[in-house]
């Protein structure tokens, strides 16, 4: 190999988008106030989780009378929980622009058979979402983690919607505006934008989708982790930190550090500044370089977290081949760990560019793609 690689590596070379890279000033015995050992029902418990969900309505601009609940199975326990609970009492428009969208499409359509319209578009694109009709239940994702492609804003969502719209923001929230009038249910799970640990999700439920859930009772049986009322009425303790079942007090108290360092820079715009900047360091970097390209045809839906990136050189002959060994390549030289596209999206690059990740790394991480975009198709020709 004639190709000689650049000097210095990413600093952090973690660009994983889940679990994602830790908070920039993470340590360890910044855990230590844990409390370990002790029931979760305890005082010091309750105060933990109480914690949690107040700092992350004061942090992401939740109003007041929107409740939050800290729930079992992370980002897709959280999606379950709302479909199995919510849906069946009006139909419902299923909307996919990319694989974890499809599998709430395939869960509402093939579990819960109930009458929906399936909306969808392929990786790079995104759905007209101004042509829905929001009379019928929406569900949708903010940002597809494997497409790369975000929802510019929530403009085409009416306000005199009769249908309740329930968004899967497990990368979206922390890292983008988003308009809480115009959800009714919001998904999302910590160890995405702020680098938490994962198996525990988070609910935002507003007053209307709490009207609902008080109101309607699914023709299915519910399993209990994805019980939210009682006699008809909500149960009040979930969105006060009295979980469903046990969580970890130690991924409780990761997930408390990240947000008092995600105040401590300046709360959700700069988080939403840091991941724009991290973001458009490859935006830039595609522009400069005509065998790469960012996955999202429309600038306008690229999104600003899991930016996703395809080869677009004529010497590749084997596309997923090529992206394979590149993503190797680099993480063979610890350039860049767990970058490959998702298993099913198409060939190219996954690089992770929320608020946890910092600029300088990006752009240490650009020079590192040049090589080993170079240093493959070298080893490729000289194969042939």
């Amino acid at each position: 190999m004639t190709t000689k690689h650049p000097a210095s590596r990413p600093e952090n070379p973690r660009f994983s988008s889940g679990p994602c890279a830790k908070i920039p000033t993470f340590e360890l015995s910044k855990l230590a106030d844990a409390p370990l050992g002790r029931s979760h029902r305890a005082a010091v418990g309750k105060a933990k989780l109480k914690a949690a969900i107040e700092e992350t309505r004061d942090i992401l601009g939740i109003p007041a009378d929107y409740k939050i609940g800290i729930v079992p199975a992370s980002d897709t326990g959280a999606v379950e929980m709302a479909m199995w609970s919510l849906l069946g009492a009006r139909k419902a428009t299923m909307v996919a622009w990319e694989s974890f969208g499809a599998g709430w499409v395939s869960d509402v359509v093939k579990q819960l058979k109930i009458d929906a319209e399936v909306r969808e578009a392929g990786y790079g694109e995104i759905v007209d979402m101004a042509a829905i009709d929001y009379d019928t239940d929406v569900v949708f994702t903010w940002n597809g983690t494997t497409s790369g492609v975000r929802m510019p804003n929530g403009d085409a969502i009416p306000a005199d919607r009769a249908g309740l719209t329930i968004c899967d923001a497990t990368s979206a929230a922390f890292a983008m505006d988003l308009p809480w009038d115009k959800l009714d249910v919001t998904t999302f799970s910590w160890q995405k934008v702020m680098g938490g640990e994962a198996a525990h999700g988070m609910i935002v439920l507003s007053p209307r989708a709490v009207d609902r859930l008080e109101t309607y009772t699914p023709a299915w049986p519910l399993p209990k982790i994805f019980r939210m009322t009682k006699g008809g009425k909500l149960i009040d303790g979930i969105f006060k930190g009295e979980t469903i079942n046990t969580p970890s007090m130690l991924a409780v108290e990761d997930y408390l550090v990240a947000l008092d360092w995600a105040k401590s820079i300046g709360g959700l715009p700069k988080l939403i500044e840091r991941a724009n900047t991290n973001a458009k360091v490859l935006w830039d970097f595609c522009d400069r370089n005509d065998w790469i390209a960012n996955l999202a045809v429309d600038p306008a839906t690229r999104s600003n977290t899991s930016v996703c990136l395809k080869f677009t050189d004529d010497r590749i002959k084997d596309g997923a081949a090529f992206a394979k060994a590149v993503a190797k390549k680099l993480d063979d030289y610890n350039a860049a760990y767990d970058i490959g596209a998702y298993r099913d999206a198409p060939a190219g690059l996954r690089v992770w560019c929320g608020a946890t990740i910092e600029a300088a790394d990006v752009e240490k991480l650009t020079l590192w793609l040049k090589w080993a975009f170079e240093a493959v198709l070298e080893e490729q020709t000289e194969a042939a």
